[in-house]
């Protein structure tokens, strides 16, 4: 299994931007079909380390890794919301 992790840090920072960004995340469910799991959440603490959402995607396997930036819905919906919105993220990719 391979874990998909994503911060992203709001160009503007609202309550309502970032739930709008979770909903966003969240619409992959059933729309991405190499995604096994979607879960998506907003920081509470908003710390000046913190990161305004995240986002976690477990997947089959690293191929499904691959296939899951190649697909249409991830690239033409969530990549271009997120690029337009998000000005700084971080990301992580394990195995467990």
């Amino acid at each position: 299994m391979v874990k998909h992790v994503l911060f992203c840090k709001l160009d503007e920072y609202s309550e309502e931007n970032a739930k709008a960004l979770v909903d966003v995340f969240m619409s992959m469910k059933g729309n991405v079909p190499c995604a096994r799991e979607v879960f998506a959440a907003t920081d509470f603490l908003r710390s000046g380390r913190s990161y305004d959402v995240m986002l976690e995607v477990t997947l089959d396997s690293k191929e499904a890794l691959e296939e899951y930036q190649k697909d249409e819905y991830h690239v033409n919906v969530v990549k271009k919301y997120v690029h337009a919105r998000v000005h700084q993220s971080a990301t992580v990719d394990y195995e467990y």
